[in-house]
């Protein structure tokens, strides 16, 4: 979508922007667009909608360019800018130049913002891009950021943000020496279902929190070119820990308000020689100072599951879906009274994760406030994960009691 009000088009141009953007993930995802390109004749009329939350008016302006034009980037990222009141899409960077100029006419980016990866440094003699966001396999993230830093660009950065602690922290000092602002890309830090679980524990409804679940499980198709990368462990980092695990590390660590301790973890051995550089099933528990615990799985030969437990003095709590795109759940049990919270898909109030997610970033700059996911909340992750790999290989419980990691960012 182009940062023009599609309300100020004609009709026969939405249409057609419209059939173009199908058309982009027909493309990307190896599928032709769906013949059936207009709503079926039996289907009665019906009343335009009510838009929950009105596109902005005139151009939005701060700037982001697209590092990585993959399944995640191209459906679920570049629409989320539709709803975005602050920024806008206008950049890409891709490998390749076909499906670059593709998605860059859908939505109305000029060829001249259109990058590789080799001409990448070139991003910083163009004043129409202030941000980029790195959707690229982990071990890319770091160069990358540096390499955007050194143009003079904000960062977003995709989870996890890189596949060491040595990788994350030369992101915070690129960032640091440049002045500007580093952002993960952790989206359910924004959905709507989370924060209001979060307000609902905060105020103490639940009571003292004492034991946190989560599972993160989810098939991964190998025919698929996104989950090639994320078995090579020179690319990925690590297996289901990283990619869908990170999920249930940062999640124990927000809902419990608190850092663990210590970790303890075990790694099932496969056969399966798909999983011959990373792990397939992982589980992993904390140990909290103030005696809670949290216990972890993921893996990669599971059904897709994303799950929350909580259970807490006065209630015990779900989140499921916790960490999906939209439709997650909250609901809290006190014997036989059951209280859900739940978003309809596509009528989320206010705006969705992603683009609340890529506002956050010009919010924090304009405001001053405190960012909601800073570098040093996405290095914490990796040295838990790491501590997580260590505590797998040596069935050993590993001390992670370093301290307040938020007092010395």
């Amino acid at each position: 979508m182009s940062d023009n009000d599609t309300r100020q088009q004609p009709a026969s141009q939405i249409r057609r922007r419209f059939l173009q953007v199908a058309g982009v993930a027909g493309l990307v995802l190896g599928k032709s667009a769906s013949a059936q390109t207009t709503p079926p004749d039996h289907l009665a009329p019906r009343p335009s909608p009510q838009p929950i939350r009105p596109l902005p008016e005139g151009r939005r302006p701060f700037g982001y360019a697209i590092v990585g034009l993959g399944k995640y980037a191209i459906n679920q990222i570049l629409p989320a800018f539709g709803e975005c009141q602050h920024a806008r899409l206008a950049g890409l960077v891709s490998g390749d130049p076909q499906k670059a100029r593709k998605v860059a006419s859908a939505y109305g980016v000029p060829e001249k913002n259109i990058y590789s990866y080799d001409n990448f440094d070139d991003i910083r003699n163009n004043p129409e891009i202030d941000a980029v966001y790195i959707i690229l396999p982990n071990a890319l993230h770091a160069d990358f950021a540096v390499r955007a830093f050194r143009a003079g660009k904000h960062v977003m950065c995709e989870k996890p943000m890189a596949t060491s602690v040595e990788d994350c922290q030369r992101m915070i000092d690129a960032a640091r020496r440049a002045s500007k602002q580093l952002m993960i890309g952790y989206r359910c830090h924004f959905d709507p279902i989370t924060q209001s679980a979060l307000q609902t524990i905060r105020a103490g409804k639940l009571g003292k929190l004492r034991v946190v679940t989560t599972e993160n499980t989810d098939v991964l198709s190998i025919d698929d070119p996104s989950g090639q990368w994320r078995v090579k462990r020179s690319l990925s980092g690590g297996g289901s820990l990283m990619d869908l695990g990170i999920y249930g590390v940062n999640g124990a660590r927000y809902l419990l308000n608190e850092d663990p301790i210590e970790v303890s973890a075990i790694r099932a051995e496969s056969s399966n020689p798909v999983f011959h550089e990373v792990e397939d099933i992982i589980s992993w528990t904390f140990r909290y100072r103030s005696g809670a615990l949290a216990h972890g799985n993921s893996s990669f030969t599971a059904a897709a599951t994303s799950r929350f437990g909580i259970q807490a003095e006065k209630l015990s709590g779900t989140l499921n879906p916790a960490t999906g795109y939209y439709n997650n759940r909250f609901e809290t049990v006190a014997g036989e009274e059951t209280h859900v919270l739940s978003d309809p898909m596509f009528q989320i109030p206010a705006l969705n994760q992603f683009s609340a997610q890529l506002d956050h970033l010009p919010d924090v700059l304009g405001s001053g406030k405190p960012s909601l996911a800073t570098g040093e909340e996405g290095m914490q992750d990796i040295r838990l994960i790491q501590a997580i790999y260590q505590s797998a290989a040596t069935r050993r419980p590993v001390s992670t009691d370093w301290g307040d990691w938020r007092r010395k960012a």
